[in-house]
């Protein structure tokens, strides 16, 4: 966990179902490693406690898989067996599996959620990793979560075909979903919020704002969202692109902690996600959720959904074809209100938290 919300989608995932299972009466605790905190990690998440140990690199060049933390582990080892069940939000790496297998070899009751984050390899570190830790841990939790078509298939290449896997969706609390009544034309904003990862093309998305602020002279196109990469190209090409010193048409504005999301997300008309094989967005199901309309490339996991119900414009990954979407919704205000509303009907029918947190409770108790 980091305060810039480094981590994405898992970590807003895991904070969702930690808020709707308290109010559920259920007593919640978020354990994991963070990094960037300059004055330590904090005591609770949004309101949940929090045990969260600085996390470090014991494997150079591996990246996240070789991150580890000595105090999480020892708090875990002193602590694991007080708890009546334990989600672990797996991945592949030697912060959470060494814990999953500390959870089965004592007995203790714990179910599994990858995220996409372990899929079908056979990169060297992977294979001896697979043997020790991953397949058993994925062998011994009392139920395995899977997202999308392509996660379940993942996960039985890594635990065996025969592998009995559980479709839990991701959801957004009720709570927050709050419709965008629109913005006037003079008002309009074009909004890409994630990490800037060369996978999630943020660098595609200021080229095709450049070509369009040309057009609609009054809108805004804004990127929020921390560097992984692709930051200085960011901003080159909007330094590059300026027409005057003063022109801010086009600005990326670094970091937001993950509880300001949502309330920096509501000042935007459309929200866009230019990336590539993205498996289950929650940035989208936010702005969805705010009642803005969404463009998303077509091997987005939520592509079908949201072509079904109207709900945004799914594009291939040409950036023609991303550039003309945009162009749509910025000349057409009522297919922008109108998808809009479809987009909050969506989450709030499909992706609430209710139906996710009884599939919860369910397993905790081993009833699934």
């Amino acid at each position: 966990m980091t305060p810039t919300g480094g981590f994405g989608g898992p970590i807003t995932v895991a904070v969702n179902q930690s808020h709707a299972l308290r109010e559920r009466g259920h007593e919640i605790h978020i354990a994991g490693a963070a990094s960037g905190y300059t004055q330590g990690p904090p005591s609770d998440v949004s309101g949940i406690p929090a045990h969260l140990f600085t996390a470090h690199n014991l494997v150079p060049g591996s990246g996240f898989a070789g991150l580890v933390s000595a105090g999480l582990y020892r708090w875990f080892r002193r602590n694991h067996s007080s708890f009546d069940a334990i989600h672990f939000h797996l991945s592949r790496s030697l912060t959470t599996l060494p814990l999953a297998r500390i959870a089965q070899r004592s007995g203790t009751r714990y179910v599994t959620q990858t995220h996409g984050m372990i899929d079908a390899t056979r990169k060297l570190l992977a294979v001896p990793l697979d043997a020790v830790y991953t397949r058993p841990a994925l062998r011994g939790a009392g139920s395995r979560f899977f997202l999308t078509p392509r996660e379940r298939l993942d996960l039985q290449d890594v635990i065996g075909p025969a592998a009995l896997l559980d479709y839990l969706p991701n959801g957004v609390p009720i709570s927050l979903v709050a419709e965008n009544e629109g913005k006037p034309e003079a008002g309009i904003e074009v909004l890409y919020l994630a990490r800037l990862h060369k996978r999630k093309r943020p660098a595609t998305f200021v080229e095709v704002a450049q070509r369009l602020s040309k057009v609609f002279s009054t809108a805004r196109f804004s990127l929020v969202g921390p560097d992984e990469g692709e930051g200085a190209t960011v901003d080159d090409l909007i330094r590059r692109g300026k027409r005057s010193i003063d022109d801010d048409q086009i600005a990326w504005e670094g970091a937001l902690s993950p509880d300001r999301t949502l309330d920096r997300m509501s000042h935007a008309s459309i929200y866009v996600l230019p990336s590539v094989d993205e498996p289950f967005p929650m940035s989208v199901l936010e702005a969805m959720s705010l009642g803005i309309p969404v463009i998303v490339t077509d091997s987005c996991g939520l592509a079908g959904a949201i072509q079904r119900a109207g709900a945004g414009i799914v594009v291939d990954s040409t950036t023609y074809a991303l550039e003309e979407a945009i162009r749509r919704l910025l000349s057409d205000g009522e297919m922008r209100r109108a998808m809009g509303q479809a987009a909050r009907h969506m989450v709030t029918q499909d992706f609430s938290m209710g139906a996710v947190v009884g599939r919860l409770e369910a397993s905790y108790r081993g009833e699934l």
